[in-house]
Formats: C-alpha cells, structure tokens, sequence
C-alpha cells in the first residue's frame, strides 16, 4: 500500500467544528510525530453510484498485459501465516476475467490469502457457503472476486447484493468494488445506506444497477416500494454474518430473503457464528460448503496488554501511551457515545489532533470523517463499536480499549481494526477494578493471554519499520521480555 509522510497532520484537517467529529489539536510532540499514513485514494463517500469503466489500455489478446498495470508499491512489511499459509494457488489459476485479474493486481493483491483460496473456486460454482475467518484476512476480495466474475453486463438488472451492517461498512465495499472491477467495462454498483437521501437512490435505481451494496433497512425499504427488485438476483452475500442475524436485523434479514428468487446462491462471512447462524443456515442454505479457518480466534500479529487503572487516571494513562508509543494510526474505544464525544474533546485539549465518530451523528459528517481518517489527515480516531465491524484501515498499527468491552466477540472485533492482513499490530486495554473479571472472562473464552504492560513496548511488535522478527516464531516472547527492560 502507498505510504506518505506527513509533517504536520493537525494542520491539515479540513473542518474544525466539534459537531463534525474532528477536533483540531495543536502540533504533536515527538513521541506521536513521523509516523506513517497509509494513503488510500477514493473519491467522496457521498458518491452513491459507482459505474465502473471500460479499461482505456487497449490490451487484445496475445499482449503481455500484465507490462500494463499501474502497480501500487510493493508491501515489503513482514506478514504472519494468518494470510501466508496457503496452498501456494494464483489467482489466474480460477479462469478469471483478465479484466478481472487487472483489478486484482492493481489493488496490490499479488496471491490469493487462505481464505480466498477456500471461498472462490467453491463461490464461482454457484454452491452456498458458510465461512469463518479471522477479521483482516481478506473476506471481501473472498466474495467480491467471484461476485463481479459472474456479473452477465448484457443484463440490466440487479443480479447481486451484498449485505453489510453499517453505512460505513457499505461505502468501504463499494470502493473496493470499483477498484477490483473498473477494466471490466461497465459494471454498474450502487451503495444505499439510511441516513441519505432515498428520493437519489430511487432515481439510481431507475437505470441499470448491476450490484447493490447495501444495510439492510433501507434496501427493504426500496423493495416494498417496489423500486429495487430483486427477482432476478442469482448471489446474496452476508459479510459480518453474525451481526446481520443479531436481534438488531435478523427480522429484516429474513424479510430481504422473502423477495429473492428460490434458486439463489447466498454467502455468509464473518469471525464469529453464533447459534443464530446456525439456524439461519438451516432455514435458508442448500448443502452449503464449510469453511473454518479459526483454529485460534485472535489475529497471530496483534500483541495485547493491560494497564490497571482507577477510571480517574485513564486520561493520564492515555497521555502517557501518546507520548511512548510510535503511533502510525490509532482507534480508541469508548462505550457510549457521550463518552466518546468527552474523551475526543480531552485529547484535543491534550494537544494531539483527532477525529470521532459514532452513530448518532449526520450521516454526512460520519462520512466525512471515515473518509478523512482512512486518507491519514489525522491520527487517532475515537469511536463507540459502530467502527468494529469490517472497517479496513491499514496504516492502524494500536488499538486501545479506553472502555474495556463487555463481551468477548465486542473484544475479538476491536482488537481487529490492527493487524490487518496479516500484519502487525498492539491492542492495550485499560482495565479498572470492575473490569478485571471481565478480562479473566475473555481470556478464557478467547483461549488468548492479555499480559501487563511492560515499562518499554518493543517497536518491533507494531511498527512497520522495526519488523525485524518472525510473530510466529516462538523467540517472539524473548523479544517481549527484552522490551519490557
């Protein structure tokens, strides 16, 4: 992934009214200064409908076509087998589209990650699947490779949806949708989320859509008007599966099924899958193809510690870790969204510039700041768990549970937004008296260790430039212990 250096990030943030969830903060010191962002260019998040357009190359048949690709840097940052131990497939081994393929490599996907490897060869067959994995390890390209493989562009109908749990979720799909599909010549995929203006989806749905990317109340609002009709859709995708057959949408869920064709093909993806899943599965899947790669429920890269606190010094400890840490991107999580308003509002008094962001704020600001905080223009973001669910940001490399979460799925799902694909990340927990037999309790559950915080944290263990050992290897303790001297 590119990566840009940015001198004086508090400076550059666009807006600096509290309402929109982006503080300004003065120039930070030296212990948060010279990270590095990753950049991610996309356009605006209020760009609803994505036509992706034929390639201009004029690649034919014969010519070397891969001399043409607009490559994205290399990723030389060390990698753990969540997404290196594969069966050593390419993805031209799956008779795609070279048009197809072109998307692929020029988003930086050079082989197939394990669960890629399962999920397409199973998907582009039509069977129903049900599939775990772990969080960051590359279940959108697992379904969205096959998905846009399928799309027939001399139909004009909606022939695919996928289904996400939240508006932030939706746009981040999406994008990855237009870059993954834009030689293929004319795929049409549209976002609808709530929070926006319905009277513009309906107008888009008047032309050729192809995909629809969507949460689930307001895509069944538009198929009761009649507007979005889904007949003719022969895929439905579920990613973070268990969230979508939460209490929270599982009636909706089961409502948007109601207007597909019998004959469908539906794909369920997430970490985890509670017993609702299993039910699902039966009601609604046809012999469905299993995959479980979640041997250990927690990501192999991400080193987790705890800080034993009175709930008057969190801020203090806080501060601390800004001014310690070498923090390229940062998520910090907070259990209510008052909360989570009063600690960004502390940490731009502090001196460090961020972002916040929770469900109860406009659709646009949340936008806004989602896009801003993806393209590096600030550092720390504080958040309630509206941004666990899927939200791939790789230059984060810390995570910190301000407010220590209640269950083990909330925890695994956080501690997930580092770590990304395969890489490295630190997620530290603040853990007062009331917490700490929570923290037993997730422990257990997690079958994982959160150890104390040492005094000195080996950058080795999260930063990307000091990525000197293997996170498999069993001298990674060694490197711990040596940190904490």
């Amino acid at each position: 992934m590119a990566t840009t250096r940015t001198a004086n990030p508090a400076a550059m943030i666009g807006l600096n009214k509290p309402a929109n969830g982006q503080l300004r903060g003065p120039t930070m010191p030296a212990g948060q200064q010279g990270g590095v962002f990753a950049t991610v260019e996309e356009p605006t998040a209020l760009q609803k409908m994505t036509s992706i357009p034929q390639s201009s190359g004029g690649i034919k048949f014969g010519d070397d076509w891969k001399k043409c690709l607009e490559l994205p840097p290399k990723d030389n940052r060390l990698r753990t087998s969540d997404v290196t131990s594969t069966k050593g497939n390419e993805f031209e081994d799956y008779c795609l589209k070279r048009e197809l393929l072109m998307g692929i490599f020029e988003m930086g996907w050079e082989k197939p990650s394990p669960i890629q490897e399962e999920s397409i060869p199973i998907a582009l067959s039509g069977r129903d699947i049900l599939a775990r994995a772990k969080n960051g390890t590359g279940k959108s390209g697992a379904y969205l490779i096959p998905l846009l493989e399928r799309i027939d562009l001399k139909k004009d109908h909606i022939q695919a949806i996928v289904m996400v749990p939240t508006r932030e979720l939706a746009l981040q799909v999406s994008q990855i949708s237009m870059q993954l599909g834009k030689h293929l010549g004319g795929v049409k995929v549209m976002a609808t989320t709530g929070g926006t203006n319905l009277k513009d989806d309906i107008m888009r749905l008047d032309e050729t859509v192809h995909v629809v990317i969507a949460t689930p109340g307001r895509i069944l609002d538009l198929m009761r008007k009649g507007v979005a009709k889904m007949n003719k859709v022969t895929t439905m995708v579920m990613d973070e599966a268990d969230k979508l057959l939460s209490q929270d949408f599982v009636v909706l869920i089961e409502d948007i099924i109601s207007f597909l064709a019998k004959d469908r093909q539906i794909l369920l993806y997430s970490a985890t899958f509670p017993i609702s899943v299993q039910t699902f599965m039966r009601r609604h899947l046809q012999k469905p193809y299993e995959i479980n790669l979640m041997e250990e429920l927690t990501l192999k890269g991400i080193t987790q510690y705890y800080a034993y606190v009175t709930e008057r010094q969190k801020v203090h400890c806080l501060n601390t870790l800004f001014s310690r840490l070498q923090i390229n991107q940062s998520i910090i999580f907070c259990n209510s969204t008052q909360r989570v308003e009063l600690l960004a509002k502390k940490i731009s008094q502090l001196g460090y510039s961020c972002f916040y962001i929770h469900a109860k704020m406009m659709q646009e600001y949340r936008n806004r700041v989602f896009h801003d905080f993806r393209n590096g223009l600030c550092r720390n973001l504080v958040c309630t768990d509206l941004f666990t669910r899927g939200i791939d940001i790789q230059a984060v490399n810390v995570v910190i549970n301000f407010d220590f979460p209640k269950s083990a799925e909330t925890y695994l799902h956080r501690i997930g937004r580092s770590g990304r694909f395969g890489h490295l990340g630190l997620a530290i927990n603040l853990i007062t008296s009331e917490d700490r037999y929570n923290l037993k309790n997730i422990e257990d559950q997690l079958v994982t260790e959160i150890k104390p915080i040492p005094g000195s944290i080996d950058k080795s263990l999260y930063v990307a430039e000091f990525h000197s050992v293997d996170p498999d290897d069993d001298s990674r303790d060694k490197n711990k212990d040596s940190g904490a001297a």
